[in-house]
This record gives structure tokens, C-alpha cells and sequence, in this order.
């Protein structure tokens, strides 16, 4: 939960050298990711146990000459070790009596108990000058990880052309926090029936668990109704993602595959007991946790002394019901999960929550669905940003129509050829069937932009293209992209529009152009947060045609 911080760390200084003391667990959540140049692992209850094991941790540290500790961990042990590493400037919140080995001190936010982590984390951060607000948490799994999941689910009998549900049924910190393993064989049972029905795809439950966990994990197996794989116990950390990262679905307990989900993009139902979820829900996802509001809850115990009824009163009726508005991407913010809320028909079918039936997605590419280096000259160079195939697919289960329009003068420059291009869409293509989503069209432009052709963004000659080939309705489509030149396409052809910052354009680039003709009718930090938008945006109804402003050629 503290990864955005890290992103925001980075902002703050770009050209630093960033490295991550944690321990092996944690390290391995962060072995991929971009912010950090380095991962050194914590050895609490190995070579750097004890007080000579933190001398010994502490002349590590002094070998590489830091000059500034953040401590996200709050333990009076992060804040000694930084001060016995020499470290000149140490950061964190004033908590566990550890103010004297802090340089500086930062108070800890009034109200704590109801602020989530991720923006504990992030807040920590302000004083140091980080703005804004907390994006939602990233994870990355190299296409080499992804690769041999692949290879370990053939062995198990799974292929690629499967769609995978997860249930992640324990949590390594007592046994409270557990729904009970029926249901959970039940709501599986159900949900991979109706999604194989509706897709005429076979479906698969994987069971997810941590070693101890094996016996539960079969236990729930037997009782599922279809085809299971029990992996319970026989995964690390990061092959545990690469596996969550696959999945269409994750129903789980409050646990940190829950998160890893979240950070993954992938839609999870979270069933909360004895835990406060207004701090540790998934964040990005809070509408997907089921809790019964009990007097007792939340107690924080490992162990119930009374009935469990925080549990036993979750029925499966209900995580199924949020399951499949999950799935087909029926939530909208604000609602309350497991209420019958007018807004969100209760259905028992996945098809009835097809909300963008008639609906078209344009998309850009680069910088919106993968990294944007410059020019992508080949297709080892293309991997998708984290969650994105798991958004689109989304939009595709509720019904819409995805068709990507992309610049590409790297041609005209002589940088890549059209065959080029055509494998780098053929991995694009690979990289999505995994979860089941097809795009109904690619459009690019070859051209220089000094060549002053009609089809580069953004002139609207790919999207007039479409219309005419597809016969898509403009009056019920959507431009989401990372330029502002997406953007004014959108107003040109009269679409609603989202600004992603996950590519050319910040979010600090765009606080001027509310006097422009490029003001996007939102801005997300990524792609499933704009597919949560537009999905909200339809249920809503969004601004009929001819009160937009649009700007003629």
C-alpha cells in the first residue's frame, strides 16, 4: 500500500538513487519496479538479527552513502537503524517513542484510524512536497514471469484460451478473517459456470494460499463444481502475482493477494469480518467489499470468542451478486457493496450488465495502454502497462466496442517498417487474448507530421474511417488517451473524452487548459481508473450530443 508513495517518491527526486530496505516478502513485491534502482533485503530473523545483526545492517547501509532514510515502516527498529547507518537526514512519522532518531519528525495525521494506508503513506510525503492525491497502487510482472505461469498451467492442464477465477479462502493472520469455505466453493462454483455460459469460453478456479494453507485449498476444491487447480502453498511471491494477474476475478479475504489484485487491476471481491476496511480495503476497488455490519466489528481479533457472525451472516448470494457486477464492470463509485441500490439492477446473469451494448472506446496507445520510450522499434520493446488488459476486458464484458488509433511517423522517419508495426500489434493481440478481449479495430497514421495528412491526431481521419467501415455512433463513444492531441480529437468529432497521466501529459500539465478547446471531461491516473469512470459515466447518462462543445474542421 505504499507503492504510490514510492512513485511519488521518485517524482520528488527524479535523478536520485532510490534503493528498498525491506524484508524478503516485501522485497519481492518490488523486485520489478521501475521507481527503485535497488532492493536489499532485511534479514530481521537471519544475519541481521539481534543487536550485532543491526551493526552489521547498519555498516551496509554506511558503505553506500545515503542521504536521506524515509521510514514508511513506523517501528522504533526502522528509525534506529537509520540513525546507527549515519544517514543524514531521516524522515517519518513521530510514532513508537522513535522522535530522537529523526531528523525530521512529521506528525501523524489526526483521525488515522479512518484515513486508508495508501493515503497514510502518501501524506507522509507532503512535507517533503508531494502534492496531489494518491494514485492507485502498481504492480509489474515481467513478461518472462508471465511466460512461465503459462508453461506451469499447461503442465496443470490449463491453457492460455481459459479463463481463470481466483479465490484466495485463508489469511496468514488468524482465522477470523476467514469466510467460510463453502461459500466460497459455492460463489466459484456459480460464477465459472455463468461466465463460461455467456463467453462460450472454458473457465477454471484457481485456489490461491500460503503454505499451511494446502489442506483448506483442497478441501475447497472438492466442493467446486467444475474444473479447479489448487495451488495453495506452492507459490512465491511473485508467481503468485503473475498468477493473480491472469485471473478474470479475485474473491478473497481482507489478505495481501487482495492487494496485489487491486495493484494488478484486477477486479476483486473482498469479503471484510474483523477488519476496519476503511483503511485496507482495495484501493481503487472500495465498492467491492462485502461486510455485514455488526455492533462487534471491527475488533481487530485473530480469533472470534463469540459466533463469527461478521462472517457467518455474509451470505454467498451476496459476494456473487458483487462478483458479477465486478466482472462486468456495473459498480459505481459510491455505492455501498451488498446493497440493493436502485442505480445497479440485481441480476444473476453476466449479459444483463452489458451497460455499453452500442457503445465505442477509442484508444491511443502508446503512453495509455503500454509505455511510451519514444518509438517502440520492435515487439520485444511492448508490454502492456499493469491492468490494462484486465480494464479493457471489462469494457468488453459490458458490452463495448474497442478500437485503437495511433500516430505511428516512426514509419515515415524510416524508424520501424508497416511489418514491423503489424508484429508489435500481433503481441498487442497475444498479450490481450489471455483475458479474453479482441479489438474490434486498429487504426494508424504513417505519416510525418510535416506531411499535413487528415488521419494524424488530431485530425479525425481515423475516426471518420471507422464510422464509415464499422458504423460507429458517435453520439455514444468515448476518446481515452495520454496527449492533449487525443483530447482535441475528441472535440472535434463530438466524444466524450479521458486524459490518462500515465503517459506525455502529467497531471500538472493540465491545470492551464481550462481556457483551451482541450479540456478532457476527465482525468484519471490510469487506464482502469478511466474505464471506471466511463462505466459510471454511462450508468449516470452522460451530456447529450448537442449540449457538447464541439470544434468543426
Amino acid at each position: 500500500m505504499c507503492e504510490p508513495a514510492l512513485r511519488g517518491l521518485r517524482s520528488l527526486f527524479p535523478g536520485a538513487e532510490v534503493t528498498m530496505l525491506a524484508k524478503s516478502v516485501v522485497a519481492e513485491l518490488f523486485r520489478a519496479a521501475p521507481e527503485l534502482n535497488r532492493v536489499l533485503i532485511y534479514e530481521d530473523k537471519g544475519v541481521h538479527a539481534g543487536i550485532s545483526g543491526k551493526w552489521a545492517l547498519a555498516g551496509l547501509l554506511r558503505r553506500h552513502g545515503f542521504d536521506l532514510a524515509v521510514l514508511f515502516q513506523n517501528a522504533f527498529e526502522a528509525a534506529f537503524i537509520a540513525w546507527l547507518a549515519g544517514i543524514p537526514q531521516r524522515y517519518g512519522y513521530a510514532t513508537d517513542g522513535r522522535d530522537f532518531f529523526l531528523t525530521k519528525p512529521v506528525i501523524v495525521p489526526e483521525r488515522r484510524q479512518s484515513l486508508h494506508q495508501v493515503e497514510y503513506y502518501w501524506n507522509l510525503l507532503k512535507p517533503l512536497g508531494l502534492s496531489g492525491s494518491a494514485p492507485l497502487p502498481t504492480l509489474h510482472v515481467t513478461a518472462e514471469e508471465s511466460h512461465e505461469l503459462e508453461v506451469r498451467l499447461n503442465i496443470l492442464g490449463s491453457s492460455r484460451s481459459e479463463i481463470l477465477i481466483g479465490i484466495n479462502p485463508g489469511s496468514t493472520y488468524g482465522r477470523a478473517k476467514r469466510w467460510l469455505p463453502e461459500r466460497f466453493a459455492e460463489v466459484a462454483s456459480r460464477l465459472a459456470e455463468q461466465i463460461g455460459h455467456d463467453e462460450g469460453r472454458p473457465v477454471v478456479v484457481v485456489i490461491l494460499g500460503a503454505k499451511g494453507e494446502e489442506s483448506l485449498g483442497k478441501d475447497i476444491a472438492s466442493r467446486i463444481n467444475g474444473r479447479s487447480v489448487v495451488l495453495s502453498g506452492a507459490t512465491t511471491i511473485r508467481e503468485l502475482m503473475a498468477v493473480v494477474m491472469r485471473c478474470r476475478l479475485l474473491i478473497t479475504n481482507d489478505t495481501g493477494p487482495m492487494h496485489v489484485a487491486a495493484a494488478c487491476g484486477v477486479p476483486v471481491v473482498a469479503v471484510f469480518g474483523p477488519t476496519d476496511s476503511s483503511t485496507t480495503a482495495p484501493y481503487g476497488q472500495e465498492r467491492s467489499v462485502v461486510r455485514e455490519p455488526v455492533d462487534c466489528a471491527p475488533c481487530l481479533l485473530r480469533e472470534c470468542p463469540i459466533d463469527h457472525r461478521c462472517m457467518t451472516r455474509i451470505s454467498a448470494d451476496r459476494v456473487y451478486d458483487v462478483a458479477v457486477q465486478q466482472v462486468s464492470g456495473l459498480r459505481v463509485r459510491g455505492e455501498r457493496p451488498g446493497e440493493n441500490n436502485s442505480s445497479v439492477p440485481q441480476t444473476s446473469g453476466l449479459r444483463s450488465g452489458r451497460v455499453l451494448e452500442g457503445y465505442t472506446i477509442f484508444l491511443d496507445r502508446d503512453g495509455t495502454l503500454n509505455p511510451d520510450p519514444g518509438y517502440i522499434k520492435s515487439p520485444d520493446q511492448f508490454e502492456l502497462f499493469p491492468g490494462v488488459a484486465q480494464a479493457l476486458a471489462r469494457l468488453k464484458l459490458a458490452g463495448a466496442r474497442l478500437i485503437l488509433v495511433t500516430n505511428q511517423s516512426g514509419i515515415a522517419r524510416g524508424i520501424l517498417s508497416r511489418h514491423t508495426l503489424e508484429a508489435i500489434h500481433k503481441k498487442l493481440a497475444r498479450l490481450l487474448d489471455r483475458v479474453g478481449v479482441t479489438l474490434d479495430g486498429i487504426y494508424f497514421c504513417p505519416h510525418h507530421p510535416d506531411d499535413g495528412c487528415g488521419c494524424r491526431k488530431p485530425n479525425r481521419g481515423m475516426i471518420d474511417q471507422a464510422v464509415q467501415e464499422q458504423g460507429v455512433d458517435l453520439e455514444r463513444a468515448y476518446m481515452i488517451g495520454d496527449h492533449l492531441r487525443d483530447i482535441e480529437l475528441a472535440k472535434r468529432v463530438g466524444v466524450r473524452s479521458v486524459l490518462v497521466t500515465t503517459g506525455v501529459t502529467r497531471q500538472q500539465d493540465v491545470e492551464g487548459l481550462t481556457e483551451s478547446h482541450r479540456v478532457p471531461d476527465q482525468i484519471a491516473a490510469s487506464l482502469p481508473e478511466a474505464v471506471d469512470w466511463v462505466l459510471s459515466d454511462v450508468r449516470r447518462g452522460s451530456v447529450p450530443m448537442h449540449e457538447r462543445q464541439v470544434l468543426r474542421p
